[in-house]
Protein backbone atom coordinates (compact mmCIF):
# COMPACT_ATOMS: atom_id res chain seq x y z
CA UNK A 1 0.00 0.00 0.00
CA UNK A 2 1.30 3.63 -0.59
CA UNK A 3 0.94 5.80 2.44
CA UNK A 4 0.88 9.63 1.88
CA UNK A 5 2.46 10.63 5.90
CA UNK A 6 3.36 13.21 7.60
CA UNK A 7 6.86 12.63 8.31
CA UNK A 8 8.99 12.24 5.62
CA UNK A 9 11.03 9.40 3.89
CA UNK A 10 14.25 7.68 5.15
CA UNK A 11 14.73 5.70 2.05
CA UNK A 12 14.47 7.25 -1.66
CA UNK A 13 15.06 6.06 -5.02
CA UNK A 14 16.27 8.29 -7.81
CA UNK A 15 16.66 7.39 -11.56
CA UNK A 16 17.29 8.34 -14.69
CA UNK A 17 18.16 7.73 -18.26
CA UNK A 18 20.55 9.91 -18.37
CA UNK A 19 22.77 12.13 -16.30
CA UNK A 20 21.95 15.28 -15.18
CA UNK A 21 17.82 13.85 -15.43
CA UNK A 22 17.78 13.61 -11.75
CA UNK A 23 19.22 17.16 -10.86
CA UNK A 24 17.00 18.62 -13.31
CA UNK A 25 13.49 17.23 -12.67
CA UNK A 26 14.22 16.85 -8.78
CA UNK A 27 16.84 18.28 -7.73
CA UNK A 28 15.20 21.03 -5.50
CA UNK A 29 13.25 18.05 -3.82
CA UNK A 30 16.47 15.80 -3.15
CA UNK A 31 17.97 19.10 -1.44
CA UNK A 32 14.80 19.72 0.35
CA UNK A 33 15.13 16.34 1.85
CA UNK A 34 18.32 15.03 2.29
CA UNK A 35 18.83 19.09 4.15
CA UNK A 36 16.02 18.10 6.29
CA UNK A 37 17.15 14.38 7.14
CA UNK A 38 20.68 13.84 7.34
CA UNK A 39 21.94 10.32 6.70
CA UNK A 40 18.69 9.80 4.81
CA UNK A 41 19.58 6.86 2.02
CA UNK A 42 19.51 7.65 -1.82
CA UNK A 43 19.99 4.93 -4.17
CA UNK A 44 20.51 6.78 -7.49
CA UNK A 45 20.73 4.45 -10.65
CA UNK A 46 21.33 6.17 -14.27
CA UNK A 47 21.69 4.11 -17.40
CA UNK A 48 23.98 5.90 -19.57
CA UNK A 49 27.01 7.77 -19.65
CA UNK A 50 29.18 5.28 -17.26
CA UNK A 51 33.16 5.26 -17.87
CA UNK A 52 33.70 9.10 -19.11
CA UNK A 53 32.90 12.20 -18.15
CA UNK A 54 29.46 12.28 -18.28
CA UNK A 55 29.90 10.06 -15.12
CA UNK A 56 32.53 12.32 -13.72
CA UNK A 57 30.15 14.89 -13.66
CA UNK A 58 27.05 13.45 -12.09
CA UNK A 59 28.78 11.31 -9.24
CA UNK A 60 29.77 15.52 -7.97
CA UNK A 61 26.53 16.57 -9.31
CA UNK A 62 24.40 13.93 -6.88
CA UNK A 63 26.87 14.53 -4.01
CA UNK A 64 26.20 18.30 -4.20
CA UNK A 65 22.73 17.50 -4.69
CA UNK A 66 21.83 15.05 -1.60
CA UNK A 67 24.43 17.01 0.94
CA UNK A 68 24.70 14.27 4.41
CA UNK A 69 23.54 11.63 2.86
CA UNK A 70 24.22 7.85 2.31
CA UNK A 71 24.48 8.22 -1.30
CA UNK A 72 24.81 4.84 -3.45
CA UNK A 73 24.96 5.78 -7.28
CA UNK A 74 25.15 2.76 -10.22
CA UNK A 75 25.97 4.67 -13.59
CA UNK A 76 25.32 1.97 -16.72
CA UNK A 77 26.87 2.28 -20.03
CA UNK A 78 23.75 1.80 -22.17
CA UNK A 79 23.91 4.17 -25.17
CA UNK A 80 22.30 7.83 -25.19
CA UNK A 81 18.56 7.19 -27.51
CA UNK A 82 19.08 3.25 -27.77
CA UNK A 83 17.05 2.13 -24.56
CA UNK A 84 14.20 0.42 -26.60
CA UNK A 85 17.27 -1.48 -27.69
CA UNK A 86 18.49 -2.55 -25.02
CA UNK A 87 15.45 -3.30 -23.11
CA UNK A 88 16.49 -6.33 -21.18
CA UNK A 89 20.02 -4.44 -19.62
CA UNK A 90 17.66 -1.87 -18.36
CA UNK A 91 14.82 -4.39 -17.06
CA UNK A 92 18.04 -6.43 -15.34
CA UNK A 93 19.19 -3.25 -14.11
CA UNK A 94 16.35 -1.53 -12.16
CA UNK A 95 15.30 -5.46 -11.09
CA UNK A 96 19.03 -5.35 -9.55
CA UNK A 97 18.20 -1.77 -8.09
CA UNK A 98 14.66 -2.88 -6.26
CA UNK A 99 16.36 -6.47 -4.74
CA UNK A 100 18.64 -3.96 -2.61
CA UNK A 101 16.21 -1.15 -1.37
CA UNK A 102 12.78 -1.16 -0.01
CA UNK A 103 12.32 2.84 -0.54
CA UNK A 104 9.32 5.17 0.61
CA UNK A 105 9.80 7.29 -2.10
CA UNK A 106 10.57 6.89 -5.65
CA UNK A 107 11.70 9.45 -8.04
CA UNK A 108 11.60 8.73 -11.75
CA UNK A 109 10.82 10.04 -15.18
CA UNK A 110 7.48 10.66 -15.86
CA UNK A 111 5.73 7.74 -18.32
CA UNK A 112 4.22 11.09 -20.63
CA UNK A 113 7.61 12.20 -21.19
CA UNK A 114 8.57 12.66 -25.07
CA UNK A 115 11.72 10.92 -24.78
CA UNK A 116 11.90 7.56 -25.51
CA UNK A 117 15.18 6.60 -23.12
CA UNK A 118 12.68 8.16 -20.41
CA UNK A 119 9.57 6.93 -20.97
CA UNK A 120 11.15 3.76 -21.33
CA UNK A 121 12.56 4.35 -18.12
CA UNK A 122 9.39 5.47 -15.96
CA UNK A 123 7.26 2.19 -17.34
CA UNK A 124 9.79 -0.01 -16.09
CA UNK A 125 9.62 1.76 -12.77
CA UNK A 126 6.44 1.15 -11.87
CA UNK A 127 6.23 -2.29 -12.67
CA UNK A 128 9.16 -2.88 -10.38
CA UNK A 129 8.32 -0.87 -7.27
CA UNK A 130 4.53 -1.64 -7.61
CA UNK A 131 4.14 -0.82 -4.29
CA UNK A 132 5.64 2.18 -3.53
CA UNK A 133 4.96 6.46 -3.96
CA UNK A 134 6.29 6.47 -7.76
CA UNK A 135 6.88 10.48 -8.54
CA UNK A 136 7.43 11.08 -12.17
CA UNK A 137 9.35 14.39 -12.40
CA UNK A 138 9.58 16.61 -15.56
CA UNK A 139 12.26 17.36 -18.10
CA UNK A 140 11.37 20.69 -20.39
CA UNK A 141 12.69 20.53 -23.80
CA UNK A 142 12.25 20.56 -27.56
CA UNK A 143 9.00 18.80 -27.72
CA UNK A 144 7.28 20.38 -25.67
CA UNK A 145 6.22 17.75 -23.80
CA UNK A 146 4.77 19.45 -20.39
CA UNK A 147 1.47 18.67 -19.03
CA UNK A 148 -0.47 19.36 -16.45
CA UNK A 149 0.64 17.84 -12.83
CA UNK A 150 -0.73 16.29 -9.92
CA UNK A 151 1.85 16.25 -6.73
CA UNK A 152 3.86 19.40 -6.08
CA UNK A 153 6.99 20.17 -3.98
CA UNK A 154 7.61 24.00 -2.84
CA UNK A 155 11.03 24.70 -3.07
CA UNK A 156 12.43 27.91 -1.04
CA UNK A 157 13.85 30.73 -3.15
CA UNK A 158 17.28 29.43 -1.67
CA UNK A 159 16.74 25.72 -2.93
CA UNK A 160 15.71 26.67 -6.26
CA UNK A 161 18.51 29.22 -6.73
CA UNK A 162 20.95 26.72 -5.45
CA UNK A 163 19.46 24.44 -8.05
CA UNK A 164 20.53 26.27 -10.74
CA UNK A 165 23.58 27.13 -9.55
CA UNK A 166 25.09 23.23 -8.88
CA UNK A 167 23.45 22.49 -12.23
CA UNK A 168 25.76 25.06 -13.95
CA UNK A 169 28.63 24.27 -11.63
CA UNK A 170 28.21 20.25 -12.41
CA UNK A 171 27.83 19.94 -15.81
CA UNK A 172 29.79 21.72 -17.97
CA UNK A 173 29.73 19.11 -21.01
CA UNK A 174 25.66 20.84 -20.96
CA UNK A 175 26.35 24.20 -20.72
CA UNK A 176 26.41 24.77 -24.86
CA UNK A 177 22.72 23.78 -25.27
CA UNK A 178 19.79 26.24 -25.77
CA UNK A 179 17.83 25.15 -22.90
CA UNK A 180 20.42 24.33 -20.05
CA UNK A 181 20.51 27.69 -18.76
CA UNK A 182 19.28 29.66 -15.87
CA UNK A 183 16.06 31.54 -17.06
CA UNK A 184 14.56 27.84 -17.94
CA UNK A 185 15.19 26.26 -15.00
CA UNK A 186 13.92 29.00 -12.95
CA UNK A 187 11.10 30.16 -15.05
CA UNK A 188 9.28 26.59 -14.85
CA UNK A 189 9.74 26.23 -10.77
CA UNK A 190 7.97 29.45 -11.10
CA UNK A 191 5.45 28.48 -12.88
CA UNK A 192 5.05 25.16 -10.86
CA UNK A 193 4.88 27.67 -7.94
CA UNK A 194 2.56 29.73 -8.79
CA UNK A 195 0.13 25.90 -9.34
CA UNK A 196 1.06 25.49 -5.61
CA UNK A 197 1.09 28.61 -4.01
CA UNK A 198 4.69 28.96 -3.67
CA UNK A 199 7.71 31.09 -4.40
CA UNK A 200 9.43 27.78 -6.57
CA UNK A 201 7.90 23.89 -7.04
CA UNK A 202 9.48 21.29 -8.38
CA UNK A 203 6.33 19.61 -10.11
CA UNK A 204 5.72 15.12 -10.26
CA UNK A 205 2.79 13.44 -12.13
CA UNK A 206 1.57 10.38 -9.79
CA UNK A 207 -0.28 7.67 -11.85
CA UNK A 208 -1.13 6.14 -8.75
CA UNK A 209 -1.85 6.59 -4.90
CA UNK A 210 -3.40 4.58 -2.34
CA UNK A 211 -4.40 6.77 0.70
CA UNK A 212 -3.95 5.69 4.37
CA UNK A 213 -5.42 8.07 6.62
CA UNK A 214 -6.95 6.70 9.67
CA UNK A 215 -3.36 5.94 11.26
Amino acid sequence: MIRLRTGGPDRVVAVGAHCDDIAIGAGGTLLTLCLARPGIRVDALVLSGGGGEREQEERAALAAFCPGADLRLTVLKLPDGRLPAHWEEAKAAVEELRARTEPDLVLAPRTEDAHQDHRGLARLMTTAFRDHLVLGYEIVKWDGDLGRMTAYQPLSPETAERKVRLLQEHYPSQRHRPWYDREAFLGLARIRGIECHARYAEAFAVTKLTLDLGE
